[in-house]
């Protein structure tokens, strides 16, 4: 970490922020919140980040303990960055970060969401307030070829990536049309009847779980 610029302030916000506050640097860590990836993962999940900062920022969170580099156990074998269990404790950061910065307007022109953060948006914007005994349980979110099992409760939510043996239903559609139907404006039979967004299970529960991530205003 030797010749980063520092705030030379003792205080915590400011020592965190010389370790996280450069630009990209969190979101990095958001997008290695849901388990390991590949740097060509990372890329994907941040295109608008070039390969050169991208690993410059992975050297500094390397350093500075938040983020690790491991191996894949076999077949796979391959090489991933994750988080340390230091870094793993920034969730709830990145997450108030999110619900705070959901009441800002959408840029006006605004693309589909990536991956790891449309789901890591469902975790921000979760209002238990909404679940009943119909909502509550398992589901699972196919995006593409990534799923994504959701478990609702009266008090929380929870993802992991993967799929689910025993869900009550199974949402499968796209990044940007599941972003249209939560937020944008865009009617659920709309995307039902086009086929591109498909119920399979309890479609009254998987309804109202799409009812769960409320904009705040």
């Amino acid at each position: 970490m030797a010749g980063r610029r520092t705030y030379g302030d003792p205080c915590g916000i400011a020592r965190a922020l010389d370790l996280v506050g450069e630009r990209w640097a969190l979101l990095v860590v958001r997008e290695l919140l849901l388990g390991p990836k590949r740097f060509t993962d990372l890329r994907a999940g941040l295109p608008h980040l070039g390969p050169d900062v991208l690993s410059q920022r992975l050297r500094d969170l390397e350093q500075a303990g938040v983020v690790r580099r491991a191996t894949l156990p076999p077949p796979a074998a391959s090489r991933v960055y994750e988080l340390t269990e230091w870094g793993a404790q920034l969730e709830p950061v990145v997450l108030g970060l999110g619900r705070w910065g959901s009441q800002a307007p959408f840029p006006r022109e605004h693309g589909a969401l990536g991956l790891d953060a449309l789901v890591l948006a469902l975790k921000t914007l979760f209002d238990p307030g909404r679940v009943d005994g119909v909502s509550a349980g398992t589901y699972e979110l196919a995006l593409g070829d990534q799923a994504f099992t959701i478990d609702v409760s009266e008090q929380q939510l929870e993802v992991a990536r993967g799929r689910s043996s025993y869900k009550v239903a199974t949402i499968a559609t796209d990044p940007a049309t599941l972003q249209d139907v939560l937020w944008h404006g865009r009617p659920l039979r709309s995307a039902l009847r086009s086929g591109e967004l498909e119920i399979a299970g309890d479609r009254r529960a998987a309804e109202r779980f799409l009812r769960l991530f409320p904009l705040r205003s």
